[in-house]
């Protein structure tokens, strides 16, 4: 998206469009470097193996950029996080695919901002749930 939403653009109830995100080993390991985030876990199968899962996995500071993105993809280069707050649930590993999904649950005029609901759904159920409060510009004119 090249415009920014408006303020009065958006809508109780509007739903962001779907965004399937294929999870990779490379995502995940670049991810955890990106993050400076050491853990063998997030980079070496057999450690992730030798901790019980099946591979590496993707760690949650690279689930937060993820949902940063999608929204700000939706509402444009603009839009000014103000919060966000997520809960990890099922792992997101290498073979899989998470789709972001996401509504428009409040507005508050005084502040100019959105509430937008979120969550990242893979093969095993929810990798992410949470909020991203978004502040947008008032439209002009």
């Amino acid at each position: 998206m090249t415009a920014t939403l408006a303020f009065d653009d958006v809508a109780v109830g509007t739903a962001l469009p779907e965004l399937p995100i294929p999870i990779t080993t490379t995502l995940i390991v670049a991810g955890a470097l990106a993050s400076r985030d050491f853990t063998a876990l997030h980079h070496d199968k057999a450690a992730a193996q030798a901790g019980g899962m099946q591979d590496v996995f993707m760690n949650i500071l690279t689930t937060n950029g993820l949902v940063g993105r999608y929204v700000t993809d939706w509402a444009g280069p603009d839009a000014i996080v103000k919060r966000v707050a997520i809960k990890l649930g099922a792992p997101n590993l290498p073979g899989d695919t998470m789709k972001m999904t996401g509504v428009v649950k409040k507005k508050d005029a005084a502040t100019g901002t959105v509430e937008v609901d979120v969550a990242g759904r893979n093969s095993w159920g929810d990798h992410v749930t949470g909020t991203v409060v978004l502040a947008l510009p008032q439209r002009k004119g």
